[in-house]
Formats: C-alpha cells, sequence, structure tokens
C-alpha cells in the first residue's frame, strides 16, 4: 500500500513539475537585455546574432524576442527566415493577427502556403497545448485506477459499459502519444530549388521554385523529403528545406 501511494505522489510531483516554468539565469537575462538594447540602438546585426544565442539554448527567450528576430529578417529581404521565426512566434503565442501578418507577407512577396483557416488554427493551439492535455489524461487515468483499485479491494464489481469505456479510453491516450499527427511542413531555403517527381537527380523536373514557399511535408527518404506541391506528390532536398518544429 505504501509503495502503491509512493507513486502516486512521485507522478503528482512530477505533473506539477511540467507546469512549473523554469527560472532564467543571470546570465541569460544580461544577454537578451543586451540585445533589446542594440535592437533599440538599431544596431540589428549585432542584435540579432545575441539573440540567435540564446535561441539555440531553447530555454530563455521571449515570445517578443522571436518577432523582433522576424523583423530583423525581414528588413534584409530573407523572407524565409522572417517567416520562420513568425512560426516559432506563432506556436508560442498563437493568434489570428499573426496569422493575417505571416499572410499579407506572403502576398506582397507572392509566397505559397501561408493560407490559413479555422483548422489550422484549431491544430496549432492543440500543438501548443500538446503536453498539457496529455499530462490531464495521464493524470485521470491514474486517479481512475486508483478509484477502481480500492472499490475492487471492497468487493466492488465493474460494469462491462465501463471497462469497455475506460480501456477505449487508454488506447486513446496511446494513440494520442504515438500517432496523432498534426501535419510537417518546411519553408524552401535556397533559390531556384528543383522540385522532382521522385527522390532522384534523374527523376522528372516538375518545377523550379524560388525561396520563402512553404509546402507540406508526408514523408522522407534518404537525402528527400516527400511534399505537396500544388496538390500533387513531389520531392525535394532536404538541404533546400527549413523543416518547422
Amino acid at each position: 500500500m505504501q509503495n502503491l501511494w509512493f507513486k502516486i505522489s512521485a507522478f503528482l510531483i512530477l505533473f506539477l513539475a511540467l507546469f512549473t516554468k523554469p527560472a532564467y539565469s543571470q546570465e541569460d537575462k544580461s544577454a537578451l537585455a543586451k540585445a533589446d538594447s542594440l535592437f533599440e540602438q538599431q544596431h540589428y546585426t549585432a542584435a540579432f546574432d545575441i539573440y540567435e544565442s540564446i535561441l539555440q539554448k531553447q530555454q530563455a527567450y521571449s515570445p517578443q524576442m522571436l518577432l523582433k528576430m522576424a523583423y530583423i529578417k525581414e528588413g534584409l529581404r530573407d523572407y524565409t527566415s522572417a517567416m520562420y521565426y513568425l512560426h516559432l512566434f506563432y506556436t508560442k503565442e498563437p493568434s489570428r493577427s499573426t496569422l493575417k501578418k505571416m499572410e499579407e507577407l506572403a502576398q506582397t512577396h507572392r509566397l505559397q502556403g501561408y493560407e490559413y483557416n479555422d483548422l489550422q488554427f484549431f491544430k496549432t493551439q492543440l500543438s501548443k497545448h500538446y503536453m498539457r492535455i496529455l499530462e490531464l489524461m495521464l493524470l485521470i487515468a491514474v486517479i481512475t485506477v486508483t478509484v477502481m483499485f480500492f472499490s475492487w479491494r471492497k468487493g466492488h464489481k465493474f460494469t462491462n459499459t465501463f471497462k469497455i469505456g475506460f480501456t477505449v479510453y487508454l488506447l486513446f491516450i496511446l494513440y494520442y502519444i504515438n500517432f496523432l499527427t498534426l501535419g510537417d511542413a518546411g519553408i524552401i531555403r535556397n533559390k531556384s530549388v528543383a522540385i522532382m517527381s521522385a527522390p532522384s537527380a534523374g527523376a522528372s523536373w516538375i518545377a523550379t521554385a524560388s525561396e520563402g514557399h512553404k509546402v507540406p511535408i508526408t514523408g522522407e527518404q534518404d537525402i528527400w523529403y516527400e511534399i505537396r506541391w500544388k496538390g500533387s506528390k513531389a520531392y525535394i532536398r532536404k538541404s533546400n528545406l527549413l523543416e518547422l518544429p
């Protein structure tokens, strides 16, 4: 019994810990403040270098920093990077205003793949809260199993309907962890990129794409990504595509 309660307590502690945001180190705060100061002074290149260093640590950065990085890259006419940082910002702070900004930027520079709808917005919200939803489902499962255990010890018998329902719930959690996909995408990062009909340099040429276009990724094979290009299956070299997180 003590072992059971120990496991439950450990899970609850882990659950609460996952909701706790990590504290930023003094070094990270100092670097971010320095970069912000350089940005305000319009020393954009120097500011971007510090922002990029902070981002590579994948811990001490703010959504506002990503907006500034996108602004700098847009000013340098690097629309691939600008869209990339806007996408990172959107995954942290989903909003229709950010979608509108990406759409406007895409329309201005004739970039494809940035048409967004309610389904896309829903997928982004689900992606943002993926871990919290999973943690909640696991917590419910643990509590249910605990209650079932004590009820069973007292001689309570569960109906077949309850057993089937709970089994389906557990199977859904397994599906959610292992098979649920919200779709991958990437941004073409180089100029005059060949879109091929098969994962081979000797395959039929479909089109030549310019940088900045966003395409869905449906698979991969060796050095190639399988993508959807204008509604059809196509292939592009991995080195020509910046995969979005």
